[in-house]
């Protein structure tokens, strides 16, 4: 079996990479790399391919499917309250001019 042949996997494991896939698109993630990354996760998750017969199933680890939120916030939550009172104001002016510039 060549490599990046897919046919050991199931087909809900294709559906769950495709699913994984569209969602890095969405986030403007190169079609390339978001396949790459939606395998990756599908491999992390299950294990890889499954395989017929007795003792070959292992249970599924979805923790990496939850790891996303994890990363967000902490630049956030590393400044000063007056740092992130600035920068809220700053693009709340930001919002207002540039609903102003698309009314005229």
């Amino acid at each position: 079996m060549p490599r990046g042949d897919k046919s050991a996997y199931t087909d809900k494991q294709k559906r769950q990479a495709e699913h994984i896939e569209e969602g890095y698109e969405k986030r403007g993630v190169p079609e390339e790399e978001s396949e790459r990354r939606a395998w990756a996760t599908v491999n992390k998750v299950s294990g890889g391919g499954k395989r017929s017969g007795s003792g070959s199933g292992h249970p599924e680890n979805h923790e990496p499917m939850h790891r996303g939120g994890e990363h967000g916030g902490k630049a956030s939550a590393s400044r000063s309250h007056e740092e992130r009172s600035a920068s809220a104001k700053k693009a709340a002016e930001t919002r207002k001019r540039h609903q102003e510039e698309r009314r005229s």
